[in-house]
């Protein structure tokens, strides 16, 4: 009973994708033929076709086969970022500074559900990563949050809260474990 209700009171609001149904279609294919099969290995073939879509790529960006993101016109990228085989869930925008690194299968979560709403209310909310930020293989990023400065979040953490500017985050929930120094 109440799994029914769940389902037939699902809402998502006022919640716009922001692309064609047509963009949206060609996307999901050179999603799925380009990025995910890993059959173009080369960035600049790859960061080509995010631009196309929509997405707005800085200099010298490097993209690895595998990536997963779900709308690249909601995607931004300094310059001289690494983004590996990681996965970009942005509903909502993915703002990526300047010399930021995103590790292998590393998740950004732009969305999330009202769990407390038999509607299941779907909410969406920005994540914003600063110049020289790294998210560690396998960490993941909840929506809303910003990563300061050259903030570090570790190996197969999960970031709930902000992260401090030159903050080493670790664990589950992340906490501030010491301060980045860099030579």
């Amino acid at each position: 009973m109440q799994k029914t209700q769940l389902q037939k009171n699902f809402n998502t609001g006022s919640y716009q994708i922001g692309a064609s149904g047509l963009k949206q279609f060609l996307w999901y294919f050179t999603d799925v033929f380009f990025f995910r099969s890993g059959i173009i290995p080369v960035s600049s073939i790859l960061v080509f076709l995010l631009r196309l879509f929509g997405a707005r790529i800085g200099k010298d960006v490097r993209i690895k086969p595998g990536i997963h993101i779900k709308y690249p016109w909601k995607l931004s990228v300094g310059d001289y970022c690494w983004l590996a085989d990681c996965y970009i869930e942005n509903l909502d925008w993915v703002s990526i500074g300047t010399n930021c690194c995103i590790s292998q299968q590393a998740i950004l979560m732009t969305g999330n559900h009202n769990y407390s709403k038999t509607s299941f209310d779907l909410i969406t909310k920005p994540i914003v990563l600063e110049d020289g930020v790294w998210v560690g293989a396998a960490a993941k990023v909840c929506p809303g949050l910003t990563l300061y400065s050259h903030s570090v979040l570790t190996m197969g953490s999960t970031a709930t809260t902000n992260l401090d500017a030159y903050g080493i985050y670790q664990g589950h929930p992340a906490v501030k474990v010491k301060d980045r120094n860099i030579s």
